[in-house]
């Protein structure tokens, strides 16, 4: 149970976040209502065990969790404020300067509201993906104002660190700048990237790897969603798109005089200024890729051989073949374990297909 007393809460809005939010919320005991402009979302979740459908008493309330599209949240926000009286007030949405803006524009005393944005969203939608795990050791960002009270804030910080989230705290137009720099513009440098496989001979896509893959596989989001998020973060967007626009130019410059290798190293080097596992440096490990048949128990199989190497993986993804029925598992480990993971895969039966201890 929570220390601090957000009991009863509601969650206004049941998709993924909304849901996954609530089921959180309820396995930490607090009790939950849910409501939803879709009621049959808000029933859904409420069969899953996300909380309860049934109306709350107004002024029992503690804690309101709005999780509407991005349009709706200044009107819902407002209504929230108005009808519990005794709660503090946050939302999920990923731009929180346009809704505080317009919240500034009523007559309303915005001390119980303190904005947040949990970064944990996915091309899935709606409240049977949710999951009250969806959060854990994910960035949930905390965006208070200089009207927010004190005792909201430490009720917002309280709801992230229920749902297992790493917190940050930072204003509302520093977090948009930093969400359109991270999230906001390569979702639309992928939608570009996936736009230009419209106009691609089918007979060209069948060369498609994983690369393509994992560079547009977010553009398949919500595009109305979308829309609703680049629109309320548009000066911040626009900024960083006329930098891209710059390296372009600057690309198609070297281009022109045969050497592309300072933009290739500078986006090595942008890898490597990620956060690596655990927020730590980024690290380099190797790729041993090893092919795998698409049939039930292969996966289960070969992670079996794989600890019974005795080595850790660091990470990995799968590349499915066009042709055949099977797949490609690029398995990353530390460099000085690949070529012994490599020889215990052949040894044990498996099909490696590559392994480069410089990546």
């Amino acid at each position: 149970m929570s220390d601090r007393e957000l009991s009863p809460a509601l969650v206004i809005g049941t998709g993924l976040v909304g849901a996954s939010v609530a089921h959180a919320l309820t396995r930490a005991g607090i009790s939950v209502h849910l409501q939803d402009k879709v009621s049959s979302h808000a029933r859904v979740a409420a069969s899953r065990g996300a909380g309860t459908t049934a109306a709350p008493d107004p002024e029992q309330v503690r804690l309101v969790v709005v999780a509407v599209p991005p349009a709706a949240l200044p009107k819902v926000i407002a209504k929230a404020l108005t009808t519990y009286p005794h709660a503090t007030v946050t939302d999920v949405g990923s731009v929180k300067g346009t809704v505080l803006a317009a919240l500034r524009r009523t007559d309303l005393d915005l001390s119980r509201y303190v904005g947040s944005h949990p970064m944990a969203g996915s091309q899935r939608v709606g409240p049977l993906t949710a999951s009250a795990d969806l959060f854990i050791d994910r960035t949930w960002v905390v965006t208070p104002h200089d009207t927010s009270a004190a005792h909201a804030v430490l009720d917002v910080q309280e709801v992230a660190r229920i749902c297992g989230a790493r917190r940050v705290t930072m204003g509302a137009a520093h977090h948009d700048e930093a969400v359109a720099q991270v999230s906001h513009l390569p979702h639309l440098v992928s939608v570009l990237m996936a736009g230009t496989l419209t106009r691609i001979p089918p007979e060209h896509l069948q060369l498609a790897g994983q690369g393509v893959r994992d560079v547009t596989r977010i553009a398949g989001s919500d595009p109305e969603l979308w829309q609703q998020i680049i629109g309320a973060n548009a000066v911040a967007v626009r900024h960083e798109l006329e930098g891209i626009r710059e390296d372009l130019d600057v690309m198609l410059a070297a281009l022109a005089e045969g050497d592309v290798s300072a933009a290739l190293d500078r986006g090595r080097e942008g890898t490597r200024a990620l956060p690596g596992k655990h927020g730590l440096n980024a690290t380099s490990y190797a790729h041993v890729v090893v092919e795998i048949p698409d049939e039930p128990g292969a996966l289960a199989r070969l992670f079996r051989d794989i600890e019974a190497a005795g080595v850790n993986i660091e990470d990995l993804s799968i590349d499915h073949d066009v042709a055949r029925e099977v797949g490609w598992l690029s398995v990353q480990v530390a460099p000085e374990l690949a070529s012994d993971l490599a020889g215990a895969m052949g040894a044990a039966g498996w099909t490696v297909r590559d392994h480069d201890p410089q990546l």
